[in-house]
């Protein structure tokens, strides 16, 4: 039997740990991922995030974050996914406006929202968010990812990320007033997490929606309450704004259209998976016969459908358990 001797383990190691660190030097040495502020009001702009899966080559910068300049501070959106992102969030804002940062509301709690927020903690801003995050915040599962990330997305997030709670803790919708603005916030999990939160700036006439809507490109549904979350994306339609800025991809001028595609995938999902979970159909038959053309062109369709599609047969079958 093959046997690992002392002096070759340490060799290995060795090795492994030169590897890292040329794929990490190899990794700072790409250019960043273009981060233009794009202005969708008066006073409020976001920075939109590639239809990509988080890795080194794009800092983990998947997911949008937006800011108002507010008549006393500049309230954020969302902390983005790796510390070196909020920086440069950071310097763009004050590219636009000498003001302090003085809050950041936190849609959800995924790890491409959060990993950034210790820079604007760093900084005095407040953060705020739905307390259900502190279910997550506090589990196994949020630690492991973080754990998995500091290999994974190196040397953007290492052992230097770290976790942060919320200083104020949401417990249902409310309207706040931060830095002289006034900010209605929402309520609407749980569907893509429990805590999830969508932003109206009604001064801007402009929405965060969040994770709750993916524009151009196929969402990540994971265990999803998908029933909530159409729910949700009803609500938000009521909304008198201009303009949406979704978790994921471009700001919507036609929100009404852009969300009422995201709530036709979902439907479809709870549709298809719904009617082979009930007719006891297995999932891999169920997957091959259904018709996803309306949905294959979209972005991360090869990456998300089927997984989407396996985690809403598996809420069908409770839901159907359960006589919902």
């Amino acid at each position: 039997m093959f046997r690992i001797t002392a002096p070759l383990a340490h060799r290995v190691m060795r090795h492994l740990l030169a590897c890292t660190g040329a794929l990490s030097l190899l990794a700072m040495a790409q250019p960043a991922p273009d981060m233009t502020p794009k202005q969708v009001g008066p006073n409020t702009w976001y920075v939109q995030g590639q239809a990509a899966l988080g890795s080194p080559a794009n800092q983990n910068f998947i997911s949008n974050a937006g800011f108002v300049v507010a008549p006393q501070g500049v309230v954020v959106i969302d902390g983005l996914g790796s510390p070196a992102l909020a920086r440069r969030l950071v310097q763009k804002i004050a590219e636009i406006t000498p003001k302090p940062i003085t809050h950041v509301i936190v849609t959800h709690y995924h790890a491409d929202h959060i990993y950034g927020l210790q820079v604007f903690k760093e900084l005095g801003a407040q953060i705020i968010a739905q307390q259900d995050a502190r279910e997550y915040l506090n589990s196994d599962t949020a630690a492991q990812r973080l754990v998995a990330s500091r290999t994974e997305l190196a040397p953007w997030v290492d052992e230097n990320t770290h976790l942060v709670p919320a200083d104020r803790w949401l417990t249902d919708s409310t309207t706040l007033e931060l830095a002289g603005e006034s900010f209605v916030v929402e309520r609407v999990g749980p569907s893509h997490t429990p805590e999830d939160l969508a932003i109206h700036v009604p001064a801007e006439r402009v929405l965060f929606a969040g994770d709750l809507m993916f524009a151009g490109r196929l969402p990540f549904v994971g265990k999803a309450d998908s029933g909530q979350w159409i729910t949700s994306l009803d609500r938000l339609l009521r909304f008198d704004v201009a303009v949406v800025v979704p978790g994921h991809g471009a700001a919507s001028t036609e929100p009404r259209k852009d969300m009422v595609v995201m709530r036709d995938y979902l439907t479809y999902l709870r549709t298809t998976m719904g009617k082979a979970a009930k007719d006891l159909v297995p999932f891999e038959e169920a997957y091959g016969s259904t018709n996803w053309s309306t949905f294959e062109p979209m972005p991360m369709f090869r990456f998300a459908n089927r997984m989407n599609a396996y985690n809403t047969y598996l809420l069908m079958e409770e839901e159907s358990l359960r006589g919902r």
